[in-house]
């Protein structure tokens, strides 16, 4: 099978760990391989990320120049600080690149819908790294809403609450103390939130209702927020993002990032499902859902892992092999959510109508 042949740009912690060793298989004995795509290269502007880079056998280019100007790679997954998506991600659909960005497609909705425009005019596939929708359990859990296992579903609860900012070294990154890169909770989580809310109910969220929590920690971002969202179809959301809650601890804070789906015939929970992890044994926390329709309950974990991160970029990949690009209007659509639950925050909770 012809492989579409991919560089990084951006390889730092995450980079290195998810994106190369999980999405590429650089680690193949313990995630497999992507039977569609290649990484052959990376680079960052730390120079000191060379040696990573060089253990996983990838060429390492001196700049992002230099990919862009390399005719023997496809395309690009940007994975660098929020800030640059945009312009690294126009300047490789200018040179010709295929692009999938690493979430938020960019730091503005006015940017990302440039990207998406520029990519549509360029014929290229333009994609974004929405990854938990590609976890074993969630889509389980979307099979099992469609089914009806629920019944009439009228209320849905999703979460990512932490601890994150405590440590003054935390306080002091871009997640704390930058808004413009779209940080804090909601441009870090929420986010999340509102894409599996899409995908888990097939429908766009239309309309925002958000409040801040009280302002308690030190630093310039919300320490948390309470949404409130409408899905095209009637439904109404929530999602409770924050970096202030302790959790306990690892276990605690893995196991609370997930959702609740209430229906008239069950409830449907997920533990640890909106996170990073893919399902392996040796993963700090070991996933599940369960389904409680009032006389039983029933669980359900990973007996065969998927990795979330291959997902996307096989996904992306044979849109480029079958000539039908993505189009990132769902990354586009994400930063609009994100910005649209700060205006009404803002606002007191105000509705912010969203098209």
């Amino acid at each position: 099978m012809k492989k579409v042949r991919y560089a990084i740009i951006g390889f730092g912690g995450i980079a290195e760990n998810r994106i190369a060793k999980e999405g590429f298989g650089c680690d193949a004995k313990r995630v497999g391989t992507v039977a569609n795509a290649e990484l052959v290269g990376a680079t960052d502007v730390n120079p000191a990320r060379e040696k990573a880079a060089k253990a996983l056998g990838l060429k390492w280019y001196k700049n992002q120049d230099a990919i862009l100007a390399d005719k023997t790679i496809d395309a690009v997954f940007v994975a660098t600080n929020n800030l640059t998506h945009a312009a690294i991600a126009e300047a490789a659909l200018n040179a010709g690149k295929h692009v999938i960005v690493e979430k938020p497609l960019a730091a503005t909705s006015k940017e990302a819908a440039k990207l998406v425009k520029l990519a549509k005019a360029k014929k290229l596939s333009l994609g974004v790294d929405h990854m938990m929708v590609k976890n074993v359990l969630n889509k389980k859990a979307r099979r099992m809403i469609k089914g009806g296992k629920l019944g009439a579903v009228n209320d849905a609860s999703f979460h990512m609450e932490f601890a994150y900012g405590y440590d003054s070294a935390e306080a002091k990154t871009w997640r704390c103390n930058n808004m413009a890169e779209m940080g804090g909770p909601i441009g870090d989580v929420a986010s999340h939130c509102f894409y599996m809310a899409e995908f888990m109910f097939d429908s766009e969220v239309v309309a925002v209702n958000a409040v801040y929590y009280p302002k308690l920690m030190n630093f310039a971002a919300e320490d948390g927020a309470y949404v409130r969202f409408t899905l095209a179809s009637g439904l109404i959301c929530s999602a409770k993002v924050a970096f202030c809650e302790m959790r306990g601890g690892l276990g605690g804070t893995l196991g609370n990032l997930g959702y609740e789906i209430y229906g008239d015939k069950g409830v449907l929970r997920s533990y640890g499902t909106m996170f990073q992890l893919s399902g392996y044994p040796d993963e700090p926390f070991k996933q599940r859902l369960e389904l409680d329709t009032f006389d039983k309950q029933q669980k359900f974990t990973i007996a065969k892992p998927e990795n979330i991160y291959q997902g996307i970029i096989s996904e992306h990949a044979e849109s480029i092999l079958k000539n039908r690009p993505l189009s990132a209007i769902d990354g586009c659509r994400n930063v609009q959510l994100c910005e649209a639950a700060h205006k009404s925050a803002k606002k007191g909770g105000a509705t912010v109508e969203v098209k």
